[in-house]
């Protein structure tokens, strides 16, 4: 039994970190390190569901499973970060959460299944990586607007952008005390982004003076 055990261990630690490096190399906030903790400790887990308990007892292995299920998610939630009016770190999140369930397959001993969801993530994170940024275009721009000083007038500039499916990748805002005005500088990224359109509707915005796309 303690050679099964080692051999599950190490199993999951292997597998963990060829996720963990993917994620690595690129600079994610859970990398090499993180993977390998998870897929180590949710095999930990499935481990002493298994053998933990004495055969006497009443023991439901998938207990302490489910509980690793949804727990890693308060792991997850902290790979996840904001940039401008993107989201940054759902994938990393969600191979976090694979590996709990490969490090989970690793200590009931279900090699195969993990070893081929090990395959099939590490490719969808290289492959399809790369896949995307060839099959969808994306554009940047910069654009430089002249806004009254008020409450609630940078929220509806930006909330344009996000009706479109823009991220704001920088912003800098400038204040005009004199003037009562503000000097807004902004960096967005889109897919299909209209000039016009967009140009049009924050024109249309009250309290807003000038529209700039350089």
């Amino acid at each position: 039994m303690i050679t099964d055990i080692l051999v599950r261990l190490a199993v999951a630690t292997l597998l963990g970190a060829v996720i963990g490096w993917e994620r690595e190399k690129h600079g994610r906030p859970a990398g090499l390190r993180t993977h390998i903790l998870v897929a180590l400790g949710s095999c930990l887990i499935m481990l002493i569901s298994v053998y933990g308990f004495p055969g006497g007892t009443s023991r439901d292995p998938a207990r302490l499973a489910a509980q690793v299920v949804s727990g890693i998610g308060f792991l997850g939630a902290g790979t996840i970060l904001r940039d401008g009016t993107s989201i940054r770190g759902l994938t990393t999140a969600a191979s976090l959460w694979v590996i709990a369930g490969i490090g989970l397959a690793c200590g009931t001993g279900f090699y195969v299944a993990a070893a081929v969801t090990t395959a099939i993530a590490f490719i969808v994170l290289v492959l399809l990586d790369d896949l995307e940024r060839k099959l969808i275009v994306f554009s940047t721009a910069r654009i430089r607007a002249e806004v009254a000083d008020q409450p609630g007038a940078l929220t509806a500039f930006t909330q344009i952008f996000t009706d479109h499916g823009i991220s704001i990748k920088r912003i800098h805002m400038e204040i005009d005390g004199e003037n009562k005005r503000a000097h807004i500088y902004l960096q967005i990224r889109g897919h299909n982004i209209s000039k016009e359109k967009i140009i049009e509707e924050l024109s249309s915005l009250p309290g807003v003076f000038s529209v700039r796309w350089n």
